[in-house]
């Protein structure tokens, strides 16, 4: 029975150890593929407009912060789109579904996936989740030690609760993260074009269509008779 006491007690403490890992470590996105070339397209070395690899374009790359693809000439050269969305809230999908929809309908654009973080006091809060969690664990285990030093007596419930200790450590576990994951949420997923905020879903209350963003994208193009013909293109 020790030995089942003893499982049953390190498994809630090893989840609980690979939070504080993941909360406290630096928070990674999916890093986006190259595209390859093809096999049979060969560059030629006498021709000025062959693409040279950017020292620079190799170094953003690997940024964690930030997922990019290399610039290519195209009528939106020069463009910088921002989607800044709530990682917590499965947002990442849709951030690389608008990204990849962007990059087909605008040649040369450079789209930047970032996440939105909360406010910051979900976000304080959110980083004393894992404390408290261990407070109550140690409060359950040692609370006839713990309470006599602050010249208290246990109280009955302290009693009860310690009674099955282990389902009281996985509750406390479940319902910590379950308050952790909703302190990060932020909801968002913010729409920038070159620096300019173009479209909220904080304001919004919604998810902004294919239709409206290249709208929307579109007419901030540095070429105005490009974006103005938009319209007619798609339809």
């Amino acid at each position: 029975m020790d030995r089942v006491q003893l499982v049953l007690l390190g498994l809630p403490i090893l989840l609980f150890c690979s939070d504080l890992v993941t909360l406290f470590g630096p928070e990674q996105l999916p890093t986006a593929k190259p595209e390859q070339p093809h096999p049979h397209h060969q560059p030629d070395p006498t021709s000025d407009g062959a693409l040279q690899p950017d020292a620079d374009g190799a170094a953003d790359a690997g940024d964690p912060a930030q997922i990019a693809e290399p610039q290519v000439d195209g009528p939106a050269s020069g463009t910088t789109v921002e989607l800044k969305f709530c990682a917590s809230c499965s947002y990442r999908g849709n951030a690389m579904t608008v990204k990849q929809m962007l990059e087909t309908s605008f040649p040369g654009i450079h789209v930047v996936l970032e996440n939105y973080p909360p406010p910051f006091p979900k976000n304080t809060l959110s980083k004393a989740v894992p404390f408290l969690q261990v407070g109550a664990m140690a409060t359950l285990m040692a609370g006839d030690q713990i309470f006599p030093r602050f010249g208290m007596v246990p109280p009955p419930w302290y009693y009860s609760l310690r009674a099955n200790r282990f389902g009281t450590m996985a509750t406390i576990w479940l319902f910590g993260n379950f308050a952790q994951s909703f302190l990060q949420s932020s909801g968002a997923f913010e729409v920038y074009c070159n620096g300019q905020l173009v479209f909220s879903k904080l304001s919004e209350q919604r998810f902004p269509s294919e239709f409206e963003l290249r709208e929307l994208i579109g007419n901030r193009l540095p070429d105005s008779q490009f974006g103005k013909n938009l319209e007619k293109v798609w339809s």
